[in-house]
């Protein structure tokens, strides 16, 4: 899924971010046999309708989270103790690690993590982060200009020291097979570190439903239920309304870097929107969830006339695009000026707004594409992320 270039996949993938948010941890998980944990009749399960990364059952005084997919293919089941009210862990129950809930200071490693503390109202619990120039979120923003959040380095070689001063409950990662050197000594500190593996997601409200693995350290499940299912009935009506339109238009997605054109395959999360936008991927058929590399002669057989062009990297106009590399010029949604972009949109240090925000509000993600692809919906509609070049 991973390939360290600036253009990765259009959804959720781009070049630069995803690079310093996941590249620390491509050695992040280890490699130890799982914990078995007692399945109680008496649990309560939690009712995960689209995300398959994880399961909560709750036994009352404690819950037992389980992430069954940290990263693509893994055979590994990591199983986490959620203890409330200063309850212990009945014996004989053996898990890979235990916090108190609710968690009252936490560290994460992805600005994708940021926006389910924020829906959750629970950001003044963030202590520390790694390179804080990528966070977008005001309300976060806030508390980094009044001291309160500490900056830890870069994710490949996270400030050990530092998040053991901070002393968390815990700290939220992502997991790749292999080992990782800066976790392995936060856990050793006694520090718990959970893996979240939302970004495996093969589906838009899947990866949006991550919320719920955050609200079970916070036990605002029903918060997070609600807020969920806003997004859920949001993303659904806009799918439904799509259908109505009188046409599926051709698009193309990605850009070159090095003369290689990257964009995600037919399976990714980002190809999905683009289907239930009602629009025809032009790579659809394409197997895989992650992105695929092709020569600017293959895009140009394949999409020349493609009727609109999404997510052209970091590209924020025309002039740039064009003087970039004359085969861009090439392209009919070029000529046309129907590119659209989500580069302008940034947080007051830089960051992209869209690599933050979108994979927790794949609605307005979808809103946005409905729009473009088709105005004679005319949605009342401010865009979010896409916006057309300049």
């Amino acid at each position: 899924m991973i390939n360290f270039k600036p253009i990765l996949t259009e959804m959720r993938t781009s070049a630069i971010l995803l690079f310093i948010c996941i590249s620390g941890l491509l050695n992040s998980c280890k490699k130890e046999v799982n914990k078995k944990i007692s399945v109680s009749d008496k649990g309560i399960k939690q009712q995960i309708d689209y995300a398959t990364g994880f399961e909560i059952v709750d036994y009352g005084s404690y819950k037992i989270l389980s992430v069954t997919k940290a990263w693509p293919d893994s055979e590994v089941v990591f199983n986490y103790a959620l203890l409330k009210d200063e309850a212990v862990l009945p014996h004989g129950i053996e898990v890979d690690a235990t916090i108190q809930i609710p968690v009252k200071n936490i560290v994460v490693t992805s600005t994708t993590h940021l926006p389910a503390l924020e829906l959750l109202g629970v950001t003044q619990t963030l202590k520390g982060f790694p390179n804080l120039d990528y966070i977008s979120s005001k309300t976060v923003r806030k508390r980094i200009a009044a001291g309160q959040i500490k900056d830890l380095g870069q994710n490949e070689s996270i400030n050990t020291e530092s998040t053991i001063s901070l002393q968390p409950d815990v700290v939220i990662s992502f997991g790749v097979a292999g080992e990782n050197k800066a976790l392995n000594s936060i856990q050793r500190a006694g520090i718990p570190v959970f893996y979240n593996g939302d970004w495996v997601e093969k589906t838009p409200l899947g990866q949006a439903e991550w919320i719920k693995f955050f609200a079970a350290l916070y036990d605002k499940e029903a918060i997070a239920d609600s807020i969920f299912k806003d997004i859920e009935t949001n993303y659904l009506t806009l799918k439904n309304r799509a259908q109505n339109a009188n046409s599926s238009p051709t698009v193309l997605s990605g850009a070159m870097f090095k003369d290689v054109w990257y964009l995600p395959k037919g399976e990714s999360w980002a190809a999905q929107l683009i289907a239930d936008a009602n629009a025809d991927y032009l790579y659809k058929d394409t197997r895989g969830t992650g992105s695929t590399s092709l020569s600017i002669e293959e895009v140009l057989t394949t999409a020349q006339n493609a009727d609109f062009w999404i997510a052209p990297n970091s590209f924020e106009n025309y002039d740039e695009l064009g003087n970039t590399s004359a085969a861009y010029q090439q392209f009919k949604a070029f000529k046309e000026r129907k590119i659209y972009g989500f580069a302008s949109a940034k947080g007051e240090t830089g960051g992209l707004i869209y690599y933050e925000l979108a994979s927790s509000r794949p609605d307005w993600v979808l809103e946005d594409l409905v729009a473009i692809f088709h105005p004679e919906l005319e949605l009342d509609h401010k865009p979010h992320f896409f916006k057309a070049l300049d």
